[in-house]
């Protein structure tokens, strides 16, 4: 399974918020199997993304959205892909119903919040999703992500985010497998070892340079395991290797 990220924001683009979701989910993908081949961060702008989630829908097996979902005038992404889908946006009255509960009780547990900032929902919008869509409905967040077609909506808030893909994350299982050498060596001693791992074995090979205070990696991707494993083995007995840093992941 091939699946691109799309991160939407003008906060990310500006640095004022670090991007993490893009991140943490190529991570969750990458251990189901699936193949991230795409991240791209983009605007708050509706014509944008409804043309980016066009295109990629047709390019991609997934495409994954975060960001922009809710009630309030910047939060265009779930009209932006109900357009690049060709879809109605349509208020879901049982979401509408929920939201409706959410909010009354917000208001009686915090009176004085409310009081102070004139708090303004628009439940309408937040309950609007594009004709067809399965709702993703999590007690963390406010309004809903969806799937609909391919694409799968999830909140920007991180921990809203992380909440709305493990509602969903089963349908991600692909066959991409990786497996991870460590080692001391510089990356311009590896050629001929990289180049010679890719003749004997059918796996992809990526070399990341050492740091200051962590040692490189050869990453070896393929679909099968014992293969993986046969050409760790092969490298192991070509260079040095040493066990990753405590910062590192390992496969």
């Amino acid at each position: 399974m091939n699946v691109a990220i799309v991160t939407v924001g003008d906060e990310l683009l500006a640095g004022t918020t670090t991007n993490t979701n893009a991140a943490w989910l190529a991570e969750q993908l990458t251990e189901r199997g699936a193949t991230v081949e795409r991240i791209l961060t983009i605007p708050d702008d509706r014509g944008l993304i409804a043309a980016t989630v066009a295109d990629w829908s047709e390019a991609f097996d997934a495409v994954l959205v975060t960001g922009g979902l809710g009630g309030t005038p910047d939060d265009v992404t779930i009209e932006a892909v109900a357009e690049g889908l060709d879809r109605e946006l349509v208020v879901r009255e049982e979401i509408y119903d929920s939201l409706t509960e959410k909010a009354r009780r917000f208001r009686e547990e915090n009176p004085d919040l409310v009081a102070e900032y004139d708090l303004e929902i628009d439940l309408e919008a937040a309950a609007s999703l594009p004709e067809g869509a399965v709702p993703i409905v999590v007690e963390e967040a406010w309004a809903p992500g969806c799937t609909v077609e391919n694409v799968s909506v999830f909140a920007g808030i991180p921990e809203e985010m992380r909440a709305m893909f493990r509602e969903v994350a089963g349908e991600f299982a692909g066959e991409a497998r990786s497996r991870t050498v460590y080692t001391p060596a510089p990356e311009g001693s590896l050629t001929a070892v990289l180049e010679g791992v890719t003749d004997e074995f059918d796996v992809a090979v990526g070399s990341y340079p050492r740091g200051e205070d962590r040692p490189g990696r050869i990453r070896l991707s393929g679909s099968d395991p014992e293969t993986l494993e046969a050409a760790a083995s092969w490298i192991n007995a070509r260079i040095e290797t040493v066990d990753p840093a405590p910062s590192e992941s390992t496969d």
